[in-house]
């Protein structure tokens, strides 16, 4: 069976399980293209690698530091698939890429410090960078015709007590990658301010085939003790329960510090067994599966936006990563939260407002669609999407 068929996902479970706006939060009969999580279930070799782990009966103690052939395998798929020159005594596996956020800017800022956060941008940016006392500016985020980010005004933003900027690379929700010389410039300027990067990597896993990743970590490895890197396990192979996720960076004196703030050595944080069992699955045995999926998930943005260019009041860039669109809504007349409303009364259909709540002001006028479903579902949201906009704009 195709392991991202209509038939492969069961739908009774995702409504007791599936949580954070999904399938199990929703009223019966609305289809959720909601949080970034996928409908179809996780590789076999996660299955049967935690089953066999369950059948030994035994759920002990960690290593603080985590398992070491976790951190060697997670540290080699890093370098051979990105070439990013990870070390992995310097790599931490931790309880999601969210909590690794979290202990990122707390090691790096404190009270009364500045940090650069773009907008739009993945809400985590700024509550990690608030859980450390400090503030998030946000720089807009502006398209220039060929579809990259103008980062020329970047250099404004910083002020005496700016000292980290955010980098979300592949871009949520925007669906965007830097190419070279955007990231050479934002490491100059970490460089030439004394700056700190926080490099989120969750989504450099789902790259469409007509672009490439690049890390920051391999543009200029002179600066790369600027950067500070994040990586999960939730949207390249659907584990998100399993909170799975680690911080790496390149000096023995930063992982020193990113480990104290982490509280792994106190035992008060870490990450499970469990967890860092299908990590290591992930990474040694399931990329055939990442790959496929990543296959699937292009024919989904291909379909939907060849759907929505036909559609009233609605336009969307196209991706370059992720399986997320975010379409420009200002056509309709109505805000992002007011048009999200009208969908789910009207034609049963959840989608995710583009507010500051989610993604900063700058997310105004647009929506967030997720394409981790079988194509027939996305058809059926496709068809209330448009029904929904031809009510409300009378075409």
């Amino acid at each position: 069976m195709n392991l991202f068929s209509h038939e492969n996902i069961n739908f009774d479970v995702l409504r007791k399980t599936a949580f954070n706006l999904r399938w199990a939060e929703v009223p019966e009969g609305v289809i959720p293209l909601t949080a970034a999580d996928s409908d179809f279930p996780s590789a076999p070799e996660i299955r049967e690698g935690l089953k066999k782990f369950v059948d030994s009966g035994y759920f002990s103690y960690t290593p603080k530091l985590g398992y070491p052939d976790v951190r060697e395998s997670v540290a080699k798929q890093l370098n051979e698939r990105k070439n990013e020159d990870v070390n992995p005594d310097f790599l931490l596996p931790i309880d999601s890429a969210a909590r690794g956020m979290y202990v990122i800017a707390q090691t790096i800022l404190k009270a009364g410090d500045e940090a650069i956060v773009f907008d739009p941008v993945d809400f985590l940016f700024v509550k990690s960078t608030e859980s450390a006392g400090a503030l998030p500016v946000r720089f807009p985020v502006k398209l220039l015709k060929d579809g990259r980010m103008d980062l020329s005004d970047l250099e404004s933003y910083i002020t005496p007590k700016t000292k980290m900027i955010g980098l979300c690379n592949p871009h949520n929700p925007l669906g965007k990658l830097y190419p070279k010389e955007d990231l050479q410039h934002i490491l100059d300027l970490a460089e030439k301010y004394d700056l700190y990067i926080m490099n989120d990597e969750i989504w450099s896993d789902i790259v469409f085939s007509d672009n490439q990743f690049l890390s920051i970590l391999n543009v200029d490895r002179s600066k790369n003790h600027r950067v500070l890197s994040v990586y999960g396990f939730s949207k390249a192979f659907g584990i998100a329960g399993l909170r799975a996720g680690c911080i790496y960076c390149s000096t023995g004196e930063m992982f020193e510090r990113l480990v104290e703030q982490s509280a792994v050595m106190t035992t008060a944080g870490g990450i499970s067994s469990v967890s860092q069992i299908a990590m290591k699955i992930c990474m040694d045995q399931c990329y055939y599966w990442n790959e496929a999926f990543v296959a699937e998930m292009e024919k989904n943005r291909d379909y939907a936006l060849s759907r929505i260019e036909k559609m009233p009041g609605i336009f969307c860039e196209k991706p370059d990563a992720t399986f997320l669109l975010f379409p420009d809504i200002s056509g309709t007349g109505m805000g992002s939260e007011a048009l999200v409303e009208y969908l789910q009364k009207e034609v049963k259909l959840a989608l995710v407002p583009g507010t500051s709540k989610f993604f900063g002001p700058g997310a105004e006028g647009h929506l967030r669609i997720c394409l981790s479903t079988s194509h027939e579902i996305l058809e059926e949201a496709m068809n209330r999407l448009k029904k929904g906009l031809n009510m409300l704009l009378g075409s």
